[in-house]
């Protein structure tokens, strides 16, 4: 017992609307010394959706790797809002304009005041096939009619992959009854984080659109807010949906267990009003510590 390491994680809920509700991200300083499965250990024991590594970088002002409680992942939207808010109330950061280093490369970062936002790329889009599609309206025990007309289920990705679902309006989207067996198959197929879940008929004039992200394949059944899957349904808005608008406000995690509203920020960034790039942020909110041993 006396050789086990105490490591302090910082938790802070990322895309926080009025200071309230949000996502819980863990956030670990100075690891350079951690090996890989010491920081899977770590997020296992924090058990949240996903847990920011912070070490030095070489090629940006910041390394940051990614674990949910049973892998690692490329990128995190509110593991990464939450670390750039902390850092930032360190004093850590003093200028507009930072970035990030993740095992998928380099990213921008932007702070605007209170809010952090984050790089991710341009869209690609993949259909699926009609029997898949079946597959999936079992996975949520939604019918054909339940779906929004002449808006095709995508795989999205802008630095990672969600399969896109509109739904005609949120008491469909209030509804829906995950089969967690079957969203870990198809998202192992399609190599997706998991399953992002829309609507744009609701009655919160504020927001674009309304949201569920389900993601058992990396141990999350549900999550409250996901800047890395807002991402790729701002581009489906404007690309598939034609909504041709630069900034979209997504509403997330209303409809948990536990309720845990969220606003996720999108900006798109356009030529010739073709996306060639966006960023995703909003506002972090230090919660508590937690200490953990390994």
């Amino acid at each position: 017992m006396n050789n086990l390491q105490s490591i302090e994680v910082q938790i802070l809920n990322a895309f926080v609307e009025n200071n309230q509700g949000g996502n819980p991200a863990g956030v670990v300083m100075d690891v350079d010394d951690l090996t890989h499965d010491q920081k899977l250990a770590i997020a296992a024991q924090v058990g949240l959706s996903e847990t920011a590594f912070v070490s030095k970088s070489e090629t940006a002002d910041f390394k940051l790797d990614f674990f949910t409680p049973n892998r690692q992942i490329a990128h995190c939207g509110h593991a990464t809002i939450a670390t750039f808010s902390y850092l930032s109330q360190l004093g850590k950061i003093k200028q507009v304009n930072t970035s990030k280093e993740t095992i998928d490369g380099r990213r921008e970062i932007k702070m605007v005041g209170d809010l952090a936002f984050m790089e991710q790329t341009a869209p690609t889009y993949t259909q699926i096939s009609a029997a898949k599609k079946e597959i999936v309206l079992q996975s949520l025990d939604l019918k054909e009619s339940d779906l929004l007309p002449n808006a095709p289920i995508l795989v999205v990705n802008t630095g990672n992959s969600f399969l896109l679902i509109p739904v005609k309006n949120t008491n469909i989207l209030k509804e829906v009854q995950p089969n967690f067996d079957l969203i870990s198959q198809i998202s192992e197929e399609f190599d997706l984080i998991g399953y992002y879940i829309f609507t744009s008929e609701h009655k919160d004039a504020e927001k674009d659109v309304q949201t569920r992200m389900f993601a058992p394949r990396y141990g999350i059944e549900e999550e409250a807010g996901t800047g890395m899957a807002a991402g790729p349904l701002a581009c489906y808005l404007y690309d598939v949906l034609n909504i041709r608008q630069q900034r979209f406000l997504i509403a997330q995690g209303q409809w948990m267990m536990v309720p845990s509203p969220s606003l996720i920020v999108v900006d798109l960034t356009l030529e010739d009003e073709k996306i060639v790039g966006l960023m995703a942020g909003g506002k972090g909110k230090r919660n508590l510590v937690k200490v953990v041993r390994i």
